[in-house]
C-alpha cells in the first residue's frame, strides 16, 4: 500500500463539545479510527500529532516548524495530509506553498465545519477525499474541501456555516471528487525540493475603507517592515488631498522608509491594475508593488518571505511581483486562468 503521513494540527475537525457548550480541542486519533476506519483501506497511514490548536492560534513560527517537519518527513511517504482549522487554513496553505518550493509530492490540507464525532459532520468525507488527493493529486500544497481540490495559495474561506466553505475565484479547481475523482496536472516545479522557512512577521494588512484617517497607517509605518494594502477595485484609494483622506502620503513615507507596499484588491475576482486609474498610477510612481490577482493571505505571506530572504530592494520587488508557486497570474489579461485538463482518474 502507498504510505501517507497525516499530521493533525487541530481545528473544528478534531474538536469536541458544541451547543450549548463551546467547541474545544480534544483527542483526535481515537475518534478518527472509530469514525473513519475506511481511511486506512486507502493507504498505510502514519498519524502524527503536530499540535492541537484552534486555527486562530496558528502563527508564523508554527508555519516554519510545520514546513520544516514536512520537509524532513516527506521523503519517507507518497504524500501528506494536514488537518487544520478553517479560519486560517488559507494563510497556512499559502505559507507552506512558499516554504516548500520544488515539491514532488502532494501536501493536502483539510478541515471541517463540524467535528468528526458529530453525526452530520462533513469531516469524514473531507478526510477521505484529502487522502485520495494526497495519493493521486498534483504535487503541490492544496486544500481539499467539500469534494473540491483548490490550489492552497489561491483559496479563500468564503462561508462560515455551510459545507462549501472555500472558493478559488481566480484559478480553476485542481480536482473534483464526485463519483469519479478527476485531477489536473497542477504545478510542475523547477529545481530540487527545498526548505525556505524564514519569515519576517513585522508586516501589516491594511484595508482601505471610507473614512480611514491617513494618520493611523502613517503612525504605524515606523513599526513595520512591510505593508499589504487591500485597495478598492483595480487598486483605487482616496487621492484628493482637499478632502482630507488622501493615502498618497502613506506611499511616499513608505518609500522614504524602504517599507514595501503591496497592493491587492478587495474584490474576490480579477486583480489590481495600478496603471488603470489615477490613484493607482500615483502609487506606482511612489514605488508601490502590484499584487496582481493574489489573495490577501497569499500576498501577506509572500511579503513576509520576500523581506526575510531579499534585502536588496529590486530583488525583493521582482520576487513579490513574479509568480513563484502559482500564486498569481503571469499575464494580467488572463486573470481567470484556464480550465484544468482532466488528466487522472480514480474511483
Amino acid at each position: 500500500m502507498p504510505r501517507l503521513l497525516l499530521l493533525h494540527t487541530g481545528g473544528t475537525l478534531g474538536m469536541a463539545g458544541g451547543r450549548p457548550s463551546a467547541l474545544r480541542p480534544a483527542a483526535f486519533f481515537k475518534t478518527l479510527k472509530s469514525r473513519c476506519p475506511e481511511l486506512f483501506q486507502l493507504a498505510d497511514i502514519e498519524l502524527e500529532l503536530f499540535c492541537n490548536l484552534d486555527s486562530s492560534e496558528m502563527q508564523p513560527a508554527l508555519w516554519s516548524r510545520l514546513a520544516t517537519h514536512l520537509h524532513r518527513r516527506l521523503p519517507d511517504f507518497d504524500g501528506a495530509v494536514v488537518t487544520h482549522g478553517t479560519d486560517t487554513l488559507a494563510y497556512t496553505a499559502s505559507a507552506l506553498s512558499f516554504m516548500l518550493p520544488g515539491l514532488d509530492k502532494p501536501v493536502v490540507m483539510t478541515g471541517s465545519q463540524r467535528p468528526l464525532g458529530e453525526v452530520r459532520s462533513d469531516a469524514r468525507l473531507n478526510l477521505i477525499d484529502a487522502v485520495l488527493s494526497a495519493l493521486q493529486g498534483p504535487p503541490e500544497v492544496s486544500i481539499c474541501f467539500d469534494s473540491h481540490l483548490y490550489r492552497g495559495n489561491r483559496a479563500r474561506k468564503v462561508k462560515v456555516a455551510e459545507y462549501d466553505a472555500f472558493d478559488s475565484p481566480n484559478y480553476p479547481l485542481l480536482g473534483t471528487l464526485g463519483v469519479e475523482a478527476l485531477f489536473a496536472p497542477g504545478l510542475r516545479q523547477k529545481g530540487p525540493r527545498r526548505l525556505r522557512e524564514r519569515l519576517e512577521s513585522r508586516v501589516f494588512l491594511l484595508k482601505v475603507f471610507p473614512g480611514l484617517d491617513p494618520a493611523l497607517p502613517l503612525a504605524l509605518l515606523p513599526q513595520v517592515r512591510g505593508l499589504v494594502l487591500e485597495a478598492y477595485g483595480a487598486g483605487n484609494y482616496p487621492l484628493d488631498p482637499t478632502l482630507g483622506h488622501s493615502l498618497l502620503p502613506l506611499f511616499r513615507e513608505a518609500r522614504a522608509r524602504d517599507v514595501p507596499v503591496v497592493v491587492v484588491s478587495q474584490a474576490h475576482r480579477n486583480g489590481v491594475d495600478l496603471s488603470l486609474y489615477e490613484s493607482g498610477a500615483a502609487a506606482l510612481a511612489e514605488g508601490a508593488l502590484s499584487g496582481g490577482d493574489m489573495t490577501p493571505s497569499a500576498a501577506l505571506v509572500k511579503l513576509m518571505q520576500g523581506l526575510a530572504y531579499h534585502q536588496d530592494k529590486e530583488a525583493r520587488a521582482r520576487f513579490i511581483q513574479t509568480p513563484i508557486v502559482g500564486e498569481m497570474t503571469d499575464r494580467p489579461s488572463n486573470v481567470h486562468g484556464t480550465p484544468a485538463k482532466k488528466s487522472r482518474r480514480a474511483r
